[in-house]
């Protein structure tokens, strides 16, 4: 299976041959994988170099003149480093792009903490308007790439070296509610029913619930996309018995989308357990694998919190 940086590049070197308006901006990542369609669109692709504030105002600078700019780099370097930039260039000239990230939220441990992103989406979540994808899977990020390059909004979509082994449908949602994004994204899916509590995974997040709650009786819901936040679906979910038990386990920060399930289940009795990546600095390089069981997020940590939080 090709990873979903791989296929990001694939797609839309595809895509600006069918687009005009389509533009892409790079700051040395992946510079090499869109060599063929820089040469074939060289005013269209433009490496600006590490200079990452400046990526984004390039960026927001072709949107103001109707293009539709893609602008990719790794997490830490397109969401955090340029945030002003993201927060005034896009934002408050109330323009439109997609920002593509890529390195998860330590996909390289070897780069150090200077290369890891666990914050990105609850920094984003500061600011209005934009919806924000996290595909588990290459084919649904490429799904979700096209969905977005048909829009005019501020979309970020998070890509990860970590993965599900098979892809689910992302369709478009009725149900969705938040402020939040105006293009058609995707709700909670349903993937496994039960009675016992609800656990929201979030993308790649998936196969490692599933493990988790082999045997449980929970519901098991799927979510690609963020935000906006799937409040309905989660109410659907959650909310046949008298009060609620909802586990959300996210690839990044630890708790991002507690605020939002309590507001969407504020009418109903209800516990929130947020997992994720904890706050704490892991100074060792080790492997994703490694993170990933540090932080309780292999199937192993999960089962122990779930069930420890759903007998409370």
């Amino acid at each position: 299976m090709d990873t979903m940086r791989d296929r990001f590049i694939a797609i839309t070197s595809q895509l600006l041959a069918e687009e005009p308006r389509l533009a892409v901006v790079l700051a040395d990542i992946s510079a090499d994988g869109f060599a063929s369609a820089r040469r074939a669109h060289p005013d269209r692709v433009i490496n600006v170099g590490i200079r990452e504030q400046l990526l984004i105002g390039a960026g927001a600078g072709m949107a103001l003149t109707g293009m539709r700019p893609i602008v990719h780099t790794f997490a830490s370097f397109l969401v955090e480093r340029p945030f002003e930039q993201v927060k005034l260039d896009f934002g408050h000239q109330g323009v439109g792009g997609i920002l593509v990230s890529a390195g998860g939220s330590f996909d390289w441990p070897a780069g150090g903490f200077t290369h890891m992103a666990p914050g990105d989406v609850a920094l984003l979540d500061t600011l209005d308007g934009w919806t924000v994808h996290v595909p588990g899977h290459p084919d649904e990020a490429e799904a979700l790439l096209r969905e977005a390059v048909d829009g005019d909004d501020r979309v970020y979509v998070r890509l990860s070296l970590q993965a599900n082994r098979q892809a689910r449908p992302v369709g478009r949602s009725t149900g969705s509610t938040g402020s939040t994004g105006s293009t058609g994204s995707t709700g909670f899916s349903v993937v496994r029913e039960g009675r016992g509590g609800t656990v929201v995974a979030v993308g790649p997040m998936l196969d490692n619930v599933l493990a988790a709650t082999e045997g449980l009786d929970v519901n098991v819901l799927y979510a690609t996309t963020v935000r906006p936040f799937d409040g309905a679906g989660l109410r659907r979910a959650a909310g046949a018995g008298p009060g609620a038990d909802v586990v959300i386990v996210e690839p990044y920060l630890a708790g991002t989308s507690t605020a939002a399930a309590n507001e969407a289940l504020m009418e109903l009795p209800h516990r929130v357990l947020g997992l994720g990546v904890g706050r704490a600095e892991l100074r060792r390089y080790g492997q994703m694998e490694e993170h990933l069981a540090a932080h309780g997020l292999d199937a192993r940590g999960l089962r122990e919190r779930i069930t420890g939080f759903l007998r409370g």
